[in-house]
């Protein structure tokens, strides 16, 4: 197989859409596959009002058709439904060639959060875009039967990775902080309910990695909050084994693999009971969920580091990147 991936999120984000396809990447030669992407970096861009970290491509279908015919791959898979998504759906249905698609971010919540756009037009767009896939990919079972309530058809499972060897536990402590120590990973944005977490009163230190436009704001309206900025590779991996607590205040993560990365470094899991935490801890006795966010981080404190450890290792790029490919290959069976 020659897949053709196309991507509206890719480098230099630091997000788990642009994570997963990474790591789909590098396992692809296992299954006999290649890999070529189709990204921003092919394109004029300009940033997305209100998010400039992100920036939307000028993506036209008479590009990315003539990208299809140098490529010639013999599959298709749209990530995103940004530019290059739209652009790469409708070259594919004017030249009658299959694709498929995944569902990794709710667009609808992260659009009505900053815009009064309501829930209902975004889905119903979003249904448009998903409608003549081959299949949708999902990545938990409570996000599938979401969206088949939804009216979404022809989903398909697609589960997330750590890599264990990075993200592990650690003897050294490198924060120089009052522990416990309760840690969020992510984007610093109105989306990820990071609030729900800064304003818990908790014992030691709250520690922060990430960026996003909430950032200079809540750095002032928290002081005592240590804000690490973004942060990768080692230096990510000994923050998560320096901290006693993984705290995920989102209520609008389709799964979320800072989870895995947090649970393979020996972190217990705090959170509310949402779509993510929910598929990702289940009954593994890994994590607190809860209405009260409070009460599930002080839980937390009490679950077994080397209990968190073991349940992260049962989840493995290979094993992702295995449902992906066959996923893939499936869908297009009928083509």
């Amino acid at each position: 197989m020659r897949v053709l991936i196309a991507t509206d999120a890719w480098r230099p984000q630091i997000n788990g859409v642009v994570r997963s396809l990474e790591h789909m990447a590098e396992e692809a030669p296992r299954f006999g596959t290649e890999v070529v992407f189709l990204t921003p970096e092919r394109f004029r861009s300009f940033p997305m009002p209100t998010y400039p970290e992100i920036r939307l491509s000028l993506a036209t279908p008479g590009s990315i058709a003539r990208i299809l015919d140098e490529v010639r791959p013999t599959h298709v898979h749209i990530a995103t439904e940004g530019p290059i998504g739209l652009a790469v759906r409708l070259a594919c249905s004017r030249q009658g060639r299959a694709f498929t698609t995944s569902y990794h971010t709710r667009f609808p919540e992260y659009v009505a959060a900053r815009t009064p756009i309501p829930e209902t037009w975004s889905y119903r767009a979003l249904r448009r875009f998903h409608q003549s896939a081959r299949a949708m990919m999902v990545s938990t079972p409570s996000l599938e039967r979401e969206l088949t309530g939804r009216g979404f058809r022809n989903i398909m499972r697609w589960t997330r990775g750590v890599d264990t060897t990075l993200f592990r536990p650690r003897n050294e402590r490198v924060l120089d902080a009052a522990a416990p120590v309760f840690l969020y990973v992510g984007r610093v944005a109105v989306e990820k309910n990071l609030e729900a977490f800064l304003r818990l009163d908790l014992p030691g230190t709250k520690v922060v990695v990430g960026d996003g436009p909430s950032r200079p704001e809540l750095e002032v309206k928290y002081p005592a909050v240590r804000f690490l900025g973004p942060l990768t590779g080692e230096d990510l991996a000994r923050v998560y084994a320096s901290a006693d607590v993984f705290v995920f205040p989102s209520l609008t993560d389709t799964f979320g693999i800072v989870l895995l990365e947090a649970l393979a470094s020996g972190l217990p899991i705090a959170a509310f009971p949402v779509t993510g935490p929910m598929d990702v801890i289940g009954s593994s006795g890994c994590g607190c969920l809860k209405e009260d966010l409070q009460e599930a981080a002080l839980a937390a404190l009490d679950i077994p580091r080397d209990r968190c450890r073991a349940y992260g290792e049962t989840f493995t790029w290979q094993e992702s990147a295995r449902q992906f490919f066959s996923n893939i290959e499936i869908a297009h069976l009928g083509q």
